[in-house]
């Protein structure tokens, strides 16, 4: 994660040199779910995405997109003697828990930009890449049966500090006049790492509706 995010930095650094920078601001919705060695995922929960994006345009119709946003990702699942509050439960037996993870990222995306000419005010474009996430949330809901363990409880010493994701995604732009245009399109991002401590293993992914105005 470290080579990640220095190597994002250096990117940039150099990418400015050469390149035509637009800025922008988004805020958009997402719909996360969870991936459980030890049990299933349990449905779509929606989350939020805010901040900046930026394209440098290294060429025409080729862009380095990045940017800086909080994104809240939500996710449910079912799990097999979920740590640590199996071993707090009275209970022996195999138990199932229904958990859900409310996690919160200062997100910074890395990815290409493919564009199409532009067309009556129009370019479609796709983007693949990666995603450098710090942790600067996280909170639960736990309950197996009728007993709830945890009610939105803060969560940093289950889950992990970083998040490396896959980014792939498309979309357009529409001019809506000079230099400003509205972007819209989707993302999906898949969690490439476990999110959780202990002997847990679990990825969150979410799909993003992209919304945005650059300047």
């Amino acid at each position: 994660m470290k080579k990640i995010l220095l190597a994002s930095l250096l990117v940039i650094a150099t990418t400015q040199v050469f390149a035509q920078v637009r800025l922008g601001l988004t805020a958009h919705p997402n719909f996360g779910f969870l991936k459980v060695e030890n049990g299933k995922g349990n449905g779509v929960s929606t989350g939020f995405s805010y901040g900046l994006m930026s394209d440098f345009e290294f060429a025409e119709n080729y862009s380095f997109a990045t940017g800086l946003t909080v994104t809240t990702i939500n996710g449910k699942a079912s799990i097999l003697n979920y740590i640590p509050y199996h071993l707090l439960s009275s209970s022996t037996n195999a138990a199932e828990y229904d958990v859900k993870f409310k996690m919160q990222y200062l997100e910074i995306p890395l990815s290409v930009k493919l564009k199409t000419d532009e067309n009556n005010g129009m370019k479609w474009y796709g983007q693949f890449g990666l995603t450098a996430d710090i942790r600067i949330g996280a909170r639960q809901d736990v309950k197996s049966g009728n007993t709830v363990f945890a009610d939105d409880t803060k969560s940093t010493d289950l889950t992990k500090f970083l998040r490396a994701g896959m980014i792939i995604g498309g979309g357009m732009e529409y001019r809506l006049s000079g230099k400003t245009s509205l972007m819209t399109g989707l993302t999906y991002n898949n969690g490439l790492t476990n999110i959780a401590k202990n002997s847990e293993s679990i990825r969150n992914h979410y799909v993003g509706l992209n919304i945005g105005v650059f300047f």
